[in-house]
């Protein structure tokens, strides 16, 4: 039963992140609460899953000519970076703390939505 559950996570996740909305939104807080995966464990899958998309949505914006060849380092090394840093900083801390640091990240990108959602509408 739980590669079921796992299996419906991955897809809704994929579809959405998909969407342009951001798997891990959906993915870290569906493996934390439905299927009792620990918080460190749901976002280092997260971090693994986003690696192969995040190469092909590159791969796809460049021979769409939105991202220029020379400009991808300055977009690759910066990421990886900050993606390490992240993951070592995140294997430290206590998994409450990751927790409330997701759900804080969570409500800035509601409030950026909306903002950007008002502004959208009034123009």
């Amino acid at each position: 039963m739980s590669f079921i559950i796992f299996l419906f996570i991955g897809f809704v996740s994929g579809l959405l992140g998909g969407m342009g909305m951001g798997g891990g939104t959906i993915m870290i807080p569906a493996l934390t609460i439905f299927a009792g995966v620990e918080q460190h464990i749901a976002q280092a899958a997260n971090l693994i899953a986003f690696l192969p998309m995040a190469a092909v949505s590159l791969s796809v914006h460049k021979k769409g000519g939105l991202v220029r060849g020379g400009e991808l380092g300055f977009i690759i090394v910066p990421a990886l970076a900050a993606s390490v840093l992240g993951g070592v900083a995140a294997s430290f801390l206590p998994g409450e703390i990751l927790k409330k640091f997701f759900g804080v990240f969570l409500i800035i990108l509601a409030v950026k939505g909306l903002f950007t959602l008002k502004f959208s509408l009034s123009k």
